[in-house]
């Protein structure tokens, strides 16, 4: 097993930073919560101690976690760095693993994305992928549209802190893009891989790049349900590919707060209605007259 474990950089690193994220932002690992071992993790995600190292280090910058020689690392909370005062209880939040988990109970789920990178679905979509393989659900078709920032566009974030070093803003920037382009391929391939091996009768995946920032994420199940939540704006340390630390403007995908809105079939002008009608106006003008 040793010998297939990762080098600490690129893929490997992303993926399991990208899995203990999500499973804070869901509650996996709750508030206080201890997290596993480097030794547990990286038997686990079968990579070496160094790229968990630098992960945790990663999550540490951001927020989530605070760890201490000894004591191991623990979930802190989600990571704003806006300088809000804590909540005196914890806020329900809407999950996006649920609201999948929703989605793919269904004979045939539908989506409709807006995103920035697609990470937080890729994982989702994987883990949904891997029920099906062993039996847990059995849709008949599956239809993913999304929508993603054109590769063009200079994006505001992520940005150095400091400006001027144009070789850092290009590294940044295709960092942003790499990512994007890892998850993208990685959802495909786990969707359409299930029509391949005989899994799921249909399956249509379609992404295309509009020149829009996303300001928000959003989350349609086309008739029933959206989910809602904007990027902040933190700054943070990110790590590139050769070492490099840059302290940067950036936002935090699975750090986002999601608010849940359903359609009530019962009253077209209810507040769900409203907001599901108008979203997905908003997304289907941009699939078919801005997007490429």
């Amino acid at each position: 097993m040793g010998g297939q474990r990762g080098d600490g950089r690129g893929h490997e690193f992303e993926r399991v930073l990208a899995v203990l994220r999500a499973r804070m932002a869901d509650g996996t690992y709750a508030l206080g919560a201890q997290i596993p071992t480097q030794r547990e993790l990286a038997e686990e995600f079968e990579v070496s101690r160094d790229t968990v190292q630098r992960v945790m280090r990663e999550l540490n910058s951001e927020g989530w976690i605070k760890s201490r020689q000894g004591s191991g690392s623990r979930v802190v909370g989600t990571p704003t760095r806006l300088g809000t005062p804590k909540q005196q209880a914890p806020r329900v939040r809407a999950a996006l693993g649920t609201f999948i988990d929703r989605a793919f109970a269904q004979p045939v789920v539908r989506l409709d994305v807006f995103t920035l990178t697609s990470e937080s679905l890729d994982v989702h979509i994987r883990l949904q992928a891997e029920r099906i393989c062993v039996g847990d659900v059995q849709p008949e078709g599956i239809e993913l549209r999304m929508l993603l920032p054109a590769e063009s566009l200079e994006l505001p974030y992520p940005h150095a802190k400091e400006p001027g070093d144009s070789r850092q803003l290009g590294q940044l920037q295709e960092r942003l893009r790499a990512i994007t382009r890892r998850h993208t391929i990685s959802l495909r391939t786990a969707l359409c891989s299930l029509q391949t091996e005989g899994l799921v009768p249909f399956v249509q995946v379609e992404i295309r790049h509009v020149p829009l920032i996303p300001a928000f994420k959003l989350y349609l199940r086309p008739g029933a349900e959206a989910l809602f939540g904007p990027y902040a704006i933190v700054e943070r340390a990110i790590l590139l590919d050769d070492g490099t630390e840059v302290e940067a403007k950036d936002v935090l995908g699975l750090g986002s707060t999601l608010t849940r809105h359903v359609n009530d079939e019962g009253d077209p002008d209810s507040p769900g209605s409203v907001f599901m009608e108008s979203m997905q106006a908003w997304f289907d003008s941009c699939w078919h007259l801005l997007a490429a």
